[in-house]
């Protein structure tokens, strides 16, 4: 980080749930445009650890700051309005609306215009959501329904509505869950293209291990609410402890698919 102030940092993070600890004295630092992937087996703290840092949960313990405002205590709308988005590993869209209208109520909703009428989703703004659909490559989509679309498609729509509201950070749960292989690389590729062009931080967590190797520049691994690596992938990759405790291999290897 060269001494400058991450656009998202978690200190000595915690949350326990009876007597399981599920995140545990977690530290780490996202730094403008770059793709952090957060990377453990199931029940590792990945999900819980997100949730403390978009104010879905509120920790036992630590901080959270974004661009050194401490996010502590607040409401996920406020983080929100700070500059945080967030998508999940079930894609959520208005499928009854237009892939444009899905994104014009998005840019609206972040400009603080009603949103009450559909009517005036497809007035409003039309310009600037086209301008967003296409460099994501969802132009020639604009007029179809969400609820007609391919998987794949409708987890870029939800990638669109969540730069609609112009983040500073963006937060991905599962990204690619439930796409076919080419499509995972297209969308991973769209994400890496708007985080280095607009200096957006994006923390995400992703089983495809293809997906995690091949667009993050750095990886985080959790095990039972620990963070037990934080480095680049080909450092991580070789990492005995995580070949171990993540991919249950006792010789150096490629990582493969979760």
């Amino acid at each position: 980080m060269s001494g400058a102030v991450p656009l998202l940092s978690a200190e000595g993070l915690a949350k326990a749930f009876g007597g399981v600890r599920a995140v545990d004295r977690v530290s780490f630092a996202l730094a403008p445009g770059e793709m952090l992937a957060l990377i453990g087996p199931n029940g590792a703290g990945k999900t819980t650890c997100f949730n403390l840092v978009s104010g879905q949960m509120r920790a036992d313990a630590g901080t959270v700051r974004l661009g050194g405002v401490a996010l502590d205590g607040l409401p996920a709308r406020r983080i929100a309005r700070l500059g945080l988005a967030r998508t999940f590993q079930i894609a959520a869209v208005c499928a009854s609306l237009t892939v444009a209208e899905n994104i014009q109520i998005a840019l609206m909703a972040h400009a603080g215009l009603a949103v009450s009428l559909v009517a005036q989703a497809r007035r409003r703004l039309r310009a600037e959501a086209d301008a967003l659909l296409g460099r994501l490559g969802l132009a020639a989509l604009a007029e179809m329904p969400c609820g007609a679309l391919a998987y794949g498609d409708v987890k870029r729509v939800e990638l669109a509505a969540a730069l609609a509201t112009a983040p500073r950070i963006l937060l991905m749960d599962e990204p690619t869950a439930g796409m076919a292989p080419a499509e995972r690389g297209a969308l991973m590729a769209h994400i890496r293209t708007e985080a280095k062009a607009a200096g957006l931080g994006v923390l995400f967590t992703e089983h495809d291990m293809d997906a995690v190797f091949g667009h993050a520049d750095r990886v985080l691994v959790m095990d039972r609410g620990r963070l037990i690596a934080d480095g680049p992938p080909e450092a991580v990759r070789t990492d005995a402890r995580v070949r171990a405790v993540y991919l249950g291999e006792d010789e150096p290897t490629q990582p493969g698919a979760a």
